[in-house]
């Protein structure tokens, strides 16, 4: 019975054995044929380094303007009697608007002009009698007052006349209509607003630090968040005071091509364009990966694997520093030089020492 169980152990221990010696020579062999597998090279495409022209700038956020531009009101009060614009119509400067009723001032002007005539009758009188020596001077001194007080009155009637009538200050576009004929104005009341879109100003505002960068006469690009239209323009002023609150400067730039691309009060993202740098490596913002070690490139070296019989091309992973960025482009200020290829596309499949092959267009990414 002994020799039975001795047997049974024993015949149990050799198929075990058999067994994990089984698995651990294949878990070896497999071991083996994946490290001696050669993976194919990773299709990518590459950028060469190549040291040039830099044009950095300072981005802003601004609104625009039109060079002239305001929001017509009345100067005295009354009923509107008649209105001559529509909405949207281009006016020219001096063109009559809006008619308050002056029926009441025109009768006052009539009655002034006449007091007028008779006060210059009546001084001109005075001083053929005082040639003549039957007229005191006193008398003549008091119908040249009269006359002058006449006159006086006559230009008050006029100027109140005109502030009856609202005449356009310049040509422009007027907006919407603002009252009615019929409705009582008071002085100050808007009736419209009027632009002058012809030539069209932006106002940023600006870090003290940034505002020490820029001068009058550069140039600017000013692009609708809306759009994609680019509208150029020059600097024409800088605050020379600095905002104690937001520490902010404020800009404007004349923008004289707009023609009519521009609205005012629209929301404009400003680009001032600094002097141009030589000898700058820029690339674009893709190729450079972002971790928590730092900012890094792929670039593509000829290499000679140990026990390979050829140089080969290599993705090796580069930290780069990071400098200005401006549009698509990023300056990277060392880590990189010139005539170096660097990977634009494809870099997502790469680790560094990975075997790689330049192509016109890589390989798609795996689903």
């Amino acid at each position: 019975m002994i020799k039975r169980i001795i047997l049974a152990l024993f015949i149990i221990v050799v198929i075990g054995g058999g067994i994990v010696g089984f698995n651990l020579f294949r878990t070896k062999m497999i071991a083996d044929i994946f490290a001696n597998m050669k993976l194919p090279p990773v299709p990518v495409t590459v950028t060469e380094v190549v040291p040039g022209n830099w044009t950095p700038g300072i981005e802003a956020i601004g609104t625009a303007s039109a060079l002239q531009g305001t929001d017509l009101s009345t100067e005295a009060s009354g009923i509107v009697r008649e209105i001559y614009f529509r909405a949207n119509d281009a006016v020219t400067q001096g063109q009559l608007l809006v008619q308050i009723d002056d029926r009441q001032e025109k009768a006052d002007l009539d009655a002034a002009r006449a007091t007028a005539a008779l006060a210059q009758t009546t001084l001109t009188r005075a001083r053929k009698l005082q040639e003549r020596g039957v007229q005191s001077t006193s008398t003549l001194d008091t119908a040249a007052a009269e006359a002058v007080s006449a006159e006086a009155q006559v230009a008050k009637l006029e100027a109140v006349l005109t502030m009856k009538q609202m005449n356009a200050p310049f040509g422009g576009t007027i907006g919407i209509p603002r009252v009615d004929v019929g409705q009582y104005v008071s002085p100050g009341t808007v009736y419209a607003t009027l632009q002058d879109r012809s030539q069209m100003r932006v106002d940023f505002s600006l870090s003290e630090q940034q505002a020490a960068l820029i001068r009058s006469g550069m140039t600017v690009s000013v692009n609708p968040e809306e759009t994609e239209t680019t509208v150029s323009g020059t600097i024409i002023g800088i605050d020379p005071k600095i905002d104690p609150n937001s520490r902010l400067v404020t800009v404007r730039a004349l923008l004289p091509d707009a023609q009519g691309a521009l609205t005012p009060g629209q929301f404009l993202r400003v680009r001032v364009n600094l002097p141009e740098e030589s000898n700058v490596i820029a690339l674009p913002q893709t190729v450079v990966a972002s971790s928590l070690y730092g900012d890094s490139v792929y670039v593509v070296r000829m290499e000679t694997p140990e026990g390979a019989s050829g140089a080969q091309e290599v993705a090796r992973q580069v930290f780069v520093t990071l400098g200005r960025r401006s549009a698509d482009r990023i300056e990277i200020r060392s880590g990189l030089k010139a005539g170096d290829k660097v990977v634009n596309a494809g870099q997502n499949r790469l680790s560094s020492g990975a075997a790689v092959k330049i192509t016109d267009e890589p390989a798609p990414a795996a689903n």
